[in-house]
Order: structure tokens, then C-alpha cells, then sequence
């Protein structure tokens, strides 16, 4: 782990994000960082960013818009379920509360787990990696796949990884754990034993015959790794979608539709 990240931005926008650093922290709304700059902090692998995400709880979201207005900054809820934005010109701050598909809601146990980081010059915490992990195994979009960055989070921290913690995360969807744990063996092959074999044994019990039968409900949970790609199965195809609440799901009827009403916008404005 490198609690100190230096990232080269333009002096603009490195000044933007600090200040708005510094105005929620002067607001006392509690925050984490996240994405990229927590990813270099976790693992040796960089990159470049188009922007900066701070995670908070949904119960602090009005007191943050409220206080980032007040420094003077535009702010939009982007979708209500998930994440709003801070604008300065060009320049966008992401506050993100869940994940887009309502699984990874940001509470307590966030912050209770956070690590201290330098970023930007700032003292920081940034979001636990068992958080980061889970959050990021849900992204699976044609576009964009997180699934490189749980395999490298895992290589670094797997022996250090509270795994009881992560699995609890994911409750019912453990098999989108699983199947990132078989990818890492694949991936890694001479660093098998970041993976406790405990983990993977009651993770792979799982797998019977009771939970290999179908279901009666005709449910597409594909929905829930990829808002676009399985489209098809719910609108032409008959399946219900795994992220609605009556399957089990985070979501209303009301924000599903929200949510592919706005992929719809963004892919007639190619946004992807």
C-alpha cells in the first residue's frame, strides 16, 4: 500500500478537487475517496483519471450538495438512487452513495474500515478494499470491466483481506465472487495462496444440487453486472429484472426505468 500518491493534474483542476476536499471537510460531512486515486494507493498499478469520486452515505448527500453550493460550485444529482455531481467548467467531482445497480449502498462499515492515505496533498481515507473489491466486481459493462482491478487488488492484498467481511458483503450474490476468484487463479496460477483455500472451499460448496436447479421465476440477474447488455432478455424476452425489488433487488420500477433512460440518452450522444 502507498499512503502517499502524487498524481500529475493540470494546476485548475488539482486546485478544484482540493477545495472541494476541503469544503466538505470544513462542513463536516464525512467522506471517503475512491476510484483511481484509491486504486494507485491500494496497488501498483496506475492510471489516468477523468475525475475524482468521493463516496459518502445517501444521508449526508443533501448537507454535501448544500456545502459545495455554498463554495461557490454547481451541483446536479445525477441519479437519485446512486450519484450527483460537482461541476467547476469542464471539471467534475463524482459523490457516489451506492453502485449504480443499488447493491453496494456506502454506510457505516465504509467508513469504520477506511484507510488513511495522502492524496493531492490532502490527509485522506480512502475506501476499504474489501469495499472497493466488491463494488468493482459488479462492473461489467461492454465498455468497462473492473475485473482486471479485483484480480490486482487481490494479488496485493489477499493475504491481508478481511475475506469474512467480503463475502458477507456480497450476501446472495456470492457466485459474482466466486467467479472472480477463478479468474484470479487463471490470471495468477503462481500466487494461488492469496486466496484462503477455507474461502474458495465454502464458496464452491455452495454449488449443489439445490442451488443448480432452476427457479420458477424467469429472473435475468444479468442486469445487475451490466445495465445495457441485457436489455433484451427484459424488454423482448420475458425475464424480470434482477435488480427490481420484487426478485430480491435494491430497486424500484421507478429507478430501473431511470437508469436506462439515461444509458439511452448517452448512447445517442455517444457517450460510448
Amino acid at each position: 500500500m502507498n499512503p502517499v500518491v502524487p498524481f500529475k493534474l493540470k494546476p485548475g483542476t488539482a486546485a478544484f478537487y482540493r477545495h472541494v476536499m476541503e469544503c466538505l471537510a470544513e462542513a463536516k460531512v464525512p467522506f471517503l475517496l475512491g476510484g483511481t486515486y484509491a486504486f494507485e494507493v491500494y496497488t501498483d498499478v496506475g492510471g489516468a483519471t477523468k475525475d475524482l469520486d468521493i463516496f459518502l452515505k445517501g444521508s449526508d448527500l443533501k448537507g454535501a450538495l448544500e456545502a459545495l453550493e455554498g463554495c461557490g460550485y454547481q451541483t446536479s444529482v445525477h441519479s437519485p438512487h446512486w450519484i450527483a455531481k460537482v461541476r467547476d467548467g469542464k471539471e467534475v467531482v463524482d459523490l457516489i452513495f451506492n453502485s449504480g445497480n443499488g447493491m453496494c449502498p456506502v454506510d457505516d462499515g465504509w467508513f469504520r474500515h477506511a484507510r488513511p492515505a495522502e492524496v493531492l496533498g490532502q490527509q485522506v481515507r480512502i475506501v476499504p478494499v474489501e469495499e472497493m473489491i466488491w463494488q468493482k466486481s459488479f462492473i461489467q459493462e461492454r465498455e468497462r470491466f473492473d475485473g482486471a482491478d479485483v484480480l490486482h487488488l487481490i494479488r496485493v492484498h489477499g493475504r491481508t483481506l478481511d475475506w469474512e467481511r467480503l463475502v458477507d458483503r456480497f450476501g446472495a450474490n456470492w457466485p459474482v465472487l466466486l467467479a472472480h476468484l477463478v479468474l484470479y487463479d487463471y490470471v495468477y496460477p503462481s500466487l494461488r495462496d492469496r486466496v484462503p483455500t477455507a474461502v474458495l472451499e465454502e464458496l464452491v460448496g455452495r454449488i449443489g444440487l439445490a442451488a443448480r436447479s432452476s427457479t420458477e421465476e424467469r429472473v435475468c440477474n444479468g442486469t445487475v453486472l451490466s445495465r445495457a447488455q441485457y436489455l433484451p432478455d427484459v424488454e423482448e424476452l420475458g425475464f424480470i429484472d434482477g435488480r427490481l425489488k420484487q426478485t430480491g433487488g435494491p430497486l424500484s420500477r421507478q429507478a430501473v426505468r431511470f437508469e436506462t433512460e439515461r444509458l439511452r440518452r448517452e448512447l445517442q450522444n455517444g457517450e460510448h
